[in-house]
């Protein structure tokens, strides 16, 4: 994998984290402010849960990466000969 893959791979694998990680933990304000959603998160913890999901995100492009380069998947069309 060059490095065009891996940051496509990375982005991707991060942004599927990030989403799977914004609902655990938050539970709606008990009294919301005016103006505000009743379902808002009190405390949704975005700078913690971006860098968890950045840890884990460079943990499973590597074993993408690995997975890919190890030669057990061929993602190149075979050619015709």
């Amino acid at each position: 994998m060059n490095i065009y893959g891996a940051i496509v791979t990375f982005a991707v694998v991060w942004w599927l984290i990030f989403f799977m990680a914004l609902p655990i933990g938050v539970s709606p304000e008990e009294n919301p402010q005016v103006g505000n959603v009743e379902s808002a998160p009190a405390r949704p913890r975005l700078l913690l849960k971006a860098a968890i999901t950045t840890v884990l995100a460079v943990l499973v492009t590597y074993a993408i990466a690995w997975f890919i380069g190890s030669g057990l998947v061929d993602l190149r069309p075979h050619r015709l000969s």
